[in-house]
């Protein structure tokens, strides 16, 4: 029965909410389960997609969101194995791209030629969507394989500052920085460098970069608790950063749990050096400062959410604006009476580095003084008023679930035998 857990489960799989804003804070979108959630800031009105078959959006957990740096495309993805690329002048789907397997990770090109995307089993597709008109369906493309990882969960893709490195994270704690040809679909075959370092699965992928320093350093988040510091050209370990160790008294809750100080996501905080950390089981985020003269890594605040059972699961801000917008909630959790939940915070004074500026801030916005006010909170998270000690059971539910994928289960000599036993058994039927 253990063996065929995650077959038989798959359909009850719960997936963490996820956010995204465009670059100039025009618009911003939420991910919860199969719903995709769209909203408009300068219009102040909630946006109707319009997909291009007429039929239904996503089909299952939406794992992948991402807005391209020109903010002209948006791309969803996930368990239904379907990338759909979004024009966000008219919020139509332009193409859609059907993978292989379920898709874990999505990245869009600097310039927007190029959508590249992960799936489970561990190879990057890409597709050339040069010349997308925002207006106009095109014919659906079909995906190249680029790279792979050869059966190792693909967990986060990021394209360098200068567009000129392709960055890929797997479940068997590996970086591989690869250089983006110039003729992506013919696949990428030269590898710069491994970050190699982590001592768990590496869960999330950032660029910190300033105009002093406008080729950026590699940050990553683990499931070891630490945040590292790289140099992606040779691929060097920079600095560390324990979260358990430097963070001081934090308000965890079940940290003697294992897995429970996991790095869940990163977020990178334009025009300055700080880099926002999501912990699990962590109400609120770790500010991080990164001196890049130095090639070091520290704490510099932690910002603690107060009175709320809120664990945030994504985080994401704007090249335009100060604001880090975060989320926290799961789908399918089929005990409650709304199985798909989530809930939108804000966090303001974050554009400055100065030690004097993150003592005094940040600060954790009302709901009435968040962008967009009760609409947006209506819309993208399906009411403006929830009970916030259901998402107890969400925080719960999530680590369970990112326990079971990205953990490697360590199997007994006998079990590995009988699970060979087991398989081999299944291909003589066939």
């Amino acid at each position: 029965m253990e063996d065929t857990y995650e077959e038989t489960n798959k359909d009850t799989e719960v997936a963490p909410a996820l956010i995204a804003v465009h670059p100039t804070q025009s618009s911003v979108a939420l991910a919860i389960g199969s719903d995709l959630r769209v909203f408009n800031l300068i219009g102040g009105c909630a946006v109707s997609l319009v997909e291009n078959s007429g039929g239904s959006l996503h089909k299952d957990s939406i794992r992948a969101i991402r807005y391209g740096a020109s903010g002209k495309l948006f791309v969803s993805a996930g368990d239904d194995k379907l990338v759909k690329i979004w024009s966000t002048e008219s919020w139509r789907c332009i193409s859609t791209v059907c993978s292989e397997k379920r898709v874990t990770a999505v990245a869009i090109s600097n310039d927007g030629s190029y959508v590249c995307f992960a799936d489970k089993f561990g190879v990057v597709w890409v597709v050339d969507v040069e010349g997308f008109d925002g207006n106009q369906v095109s014919a659906n493309k079909k995906a190249a394989p680029m790279l792979s990882h050869y059966c190792s969960i693909i967990t986060s893709l990021e394209f360098s500052p200068d567009g000129r490195f392709f960055v890929s994270a797997d479940r068997d704690f590996k970086i591989r920085v690869n250089v983006f040809p110039k003729k992506p679909l013919d696949g990428a075959h030269e590898i710069q460098s491994f970050a190699l370092g982590h001592t768990e699965f590496v869960s999330c992928l950032a660029f910190v970069c300033t105009q002093e320093f406008p080729q950026g350093f590699l940050v990553s988040g683990s499931g070891d608790s630490t945040v590292r510091l790289w140099d992606i050209s040779s691929g060097s370990l920079l600095d560390t950063c324990d979260i358990r160790e430097k963070a001081g008294p934090l308000e965890f809750k079940g940290l003697e749990e294992e897995c429970c100080a996991a790095v869940t996501d990163l977020c990178t905080i334009p025009d300055s050096t700080l880099v926002a950390v999501a912990v699990q089981s962590l109400q609120g985020i770790i500010l991080l400062r990164c001196d890049l003269s130095a090639q070091t890594l520290n704490v510099a605040k932690v910002v603690s959410i107060k009175g709320d059972t809120f664990i945030p699961t994504s985080l994401a801000t704007s090249v335009s604006s100060g604001l880090l917008w975060m989320v926290t909630g799961a789908s399918n959790l089929g005990d409650l009476e709304s199985p798909s939940l989530a809930r939108v915070r804000v966090i303001s004074d974050l554009k400055e580095t100065s030690s004097d500026v993150v003592q005094q801030g940040p600060t954790v916005l009302e709901d009435d003084e968040i962008p967009g006010g009760e609409k947006l909170l209506e819309k993208l998270q399906g009411r403006v008023s929830i009970d916030e000690k259901v998402f107890s059971t969400a925080a719960e539910a999530l680590k369970t679930s990112m326990s079971k994928l990205l953990i490697k289960k360590q199997y007994s000599t006998e079990r590995r035998e009988f699970r060979k036993r087991g398989r081999n058994d299944k291909k003589l039927k066939q």
